[in-house]
Formats: structure tokens, sequence, C-alpha cells
């Protein structure tokens, strides 16, 4: 009998990222791939992105729909909540084997804690990392403690892991599903992104902001000074990706839509630009600006520099290409002019890659089809042999 794989997905950039997991394992002869499609897949806000998943030629076998129409705190705490209900009915008509979650959004955590509730075994992409500016950062360490296999994207991370009290042996370092898609995917050259999106690409950066969402009602202010320093650089394009649904994103969208429409000759917005033509825009872009987390994961591994604004990702692994500036028109400018610069581009052209070297797919596939799953749900708690405590 195949083992049942769940795939849990809740938006675009995870998608992405979980493209090569699900083909592997929807070729493998021993797994059965299903996919349940959550959050802002389903929203028109953000582009019904669950029509991509399709046309990829993947079989959608449920849909949670759990957005509430605000980007509040109450919203997104209402939200989680129809989320739970969802899931819980669709694990039961689908009996996964093992739920494969990755990351760190409430979407996610919704189907963590109803898959630990029913009984089914949690396998978790990306734990052990810090963002330590947003919600997302809990909401990671608590889907670890309910996971029971564990997919990290280095040791660092794998090591953080397991000082939370997880098995080493159930803790496996990958590297990152990112970079897999980087090298099988076949990038459009910079005409054919030109066509494809409608602009006709000159010199441009590439921008993604979200909110950061441990501050209170920051967002507005955030947007507006990056796009001031944004004013200072006019000789460059702007292509703006919107924000994730998270509190006060909608803020950040309508501000962006703003000022594209007050700079229709060099400012142009997507709702979703989609995995072949984000990382096609990575390629050709001049350097990336914002604070998503595909600055510090993908964005190197095409020696282009981050300009990665505030704390959303403190705490993280960065590499030589990310520079860290602040929420200050100033500092953004001057990180940018940095960016741009030759002798910075000169210098990150052969610096270190951090997250693995493409084969994580692989690597998590050969885990889920092998693993013992008899006592897998009776967790042990690991302790560091140095600080155990003495009886």
């Amino acid at each position: 009998m195949k083992r049942k794989i769940c795939i849990v997905t809740g938006t675009r950039a995870e998608y992405g990222l979980l493209y090569w997991l699900m083909k592997r394992i929807q070729k493998d002869k021993n797994l059965q791939l299903q996919i349940v499609a959550t959050g802002m897949h389903l929203s028109p806000e953000f582009g019904l992105t669950y029509k991509q998943i399709e046309k990829d030629g993947f079989k959608i076998d449920g849909k949670v729909e759990m957005l509430l129409s605000g980007d509040t705190p109450t919203a997104i705490s209402k939200s989680v909540g129809l989320a739970v209900i969802s899931f819980a009915d669709i694990f039961q008509i689908l009996n996964p084997d093992i739920v494969v979650l990755l990351g760190d959004r409430f979407e996610i955590f919704a189907a963590a804690q109803t898959a630990m509730i029913m009984r089914i075994p949690i396998a978790h992409i990306h734990g052990g990392e810090l963002t330590e500016g947003v919600i997302d950062d809990p909401i990671r360490h608590s889907i670890t403690k309910m996971a029971h296999l564990h997919f990290t994207a280095t040791e660092e991370y794998r090591q953080r892991v397991i000082q939370m009290g997880e098995q080493p042996k159930n803790v496996y370092n990958v590297g990152t599903l990112g970079i897999e898609g980087i090298k099988k995917l076949s990038l459009l050259d910079k005409d054919e992104l030109s066509k494809n999106i409608g602009v006709k690409l000159e010199k441009f950066f590439l921008v993604t902001l979200h909110p950061t969402t441990l501050e209170k009602s920051t967002s507005e202010k955030q947007i507006l000074t990056l796009l001031k320093a944004l004013d200072k650089f006019s000789d460059y394009q702007v292509i703006f990706t919107k924000t994730n649904a998270d509190t006060e994103g909608r803020i950040i969208n309508y501000n962006i839509e703003k000022y594209v429409k007050e700079n229709p000759k060099r400012a142009y917005v997507f709702d979703s630009l989609g995995q072949v033509r984000y990382l096609s825009a990575i390629k050709h872009c001049e350097l990336v600006i914002g604070n998503s987390s595909s600055g510090l994961l993908e964005v190197p591994y095409f020696r282009k520099a981050t300009i990665n604004i505030g704390i959303r990702q403190q705490g993280r692994l960065k590499a030589e290409s990310v520079i860290d500036c602040d929420f200050k028109e100033e500092s953004i400018v001057n990180a940018i002019n940095i960016g741009l610069s030759n002798e910075f581009k000169k210098r990150i052209n052969n610096m270190k890659m951090l997250y693995g070297e493409g084969n994580t797919s692989e690597q998590i596939v050969e885990v889920l089809k092998n693993v013992d799953l008899e006592k897998i749900l009776i967790k042990r708690f690991y302790d560091i042999e140095e600080y155990k405590w003495k009886y």
C-alpha cells in the first residue's frame, strides 16, 4: 500500500518552494501525493493562485477556506479558528500517513495543531530559524514541538531544533528547497520576462515588503519611508510584489498601488509573479529590496545584493550579499548605494553559500518513504547532556 503524504500550502512563495518536492512525491511509485490548498491560494485578492497549482499538473485534494476580509489581529485569529475546523474535516477524509508543513505562517500553524490532535505524524521543513520581528517566530517553534520529523536548512538550525528537545535521529539538515528550484528551472531571459509581464525592463529593483507583525501600527510609516527612499533612484524601474495576508498587509499594498499610479513610467505592481517569473526577476534585477525571506535564502545564489530592512528577518543566517538597514530613509538610501557599487558586487561574487547544494527534495523523500511510523507519535524529550537535571 502506498504511503499517503499530504502537503499543505497556503501562499505563492511557499508553493514555489514545495514544487519540486511535490513533483518527486508524485512520481514515486511508493508514495501517494495529497495536496491541501488554503489561505491566499483561494483568495481573489491575492490572485487565486490555486489555479497555478492545477496548471502545473497537480490535483488539489482539499481546499480550506479560512481568510476573513480583514487584516487585523482579531481577523487573523478568527481565520486560524476557521482553518482548524476545516482541516479536521479534510484530514478525516484524506487520512494521510504524514502531513508535510513548510515554515511558520498562521495557516500552517492551524494545520499543525489539527494534525497533532488527530494523531497524524507531522514533517516540518525550515524549523530552527529565527525571525524575531514577526509572529512567525513563535509559530515556527510551536510547530517544531508538534512535529515528529524535521528538515532544516543548515546545521546550525538543526542543532537549534535538537536544543528544543527533539531527537537528533529525527532532525535532518537538507538545505533549502529554494536552491533546488533555481537549479532545475529554466529561467526567462530579460526580453522574455519583459514580454511575459508586459513591462519593458531596463535597470530595475525588485521590491517585496511585508508587515513586521510584532510591531503595532508601523506598516504605513515603513512603506512610506521606503517609497521616499526609492524616489532618490528615479532612473531605476521598481517592480513590486504585494505582501502576504498578514496583519496590516493591506496598508502596505494600498500605498504601493498609489505609488504605482503616481509613477506609471517606472513603477509596477503584481499580486504574484509566480516562481519562474519571480526567480527570473531576481536574476535580472540590480538588487532586491524589502524584508522577505527570499532575500536571504534564494537571492544570494544569484550573487545579487539584498537590502534587508528592519527586524523582520532578525536572527536568520545571512550571506555576505545581505545588507541590513533600518526603516529610515537615509539608511535605506545608503544601503542601496552600497549594493549598487562595483566594489560590493566584486566582493560577493565568490561568497560562500549557506543553504545547501540543491538536492533537498531527494533527501526529504527518502526519509518520508522509509521512516518507521510505528511509534513516531510518542516523543521523548531529548536532553542536551550538559544541561541535564541532576536528581
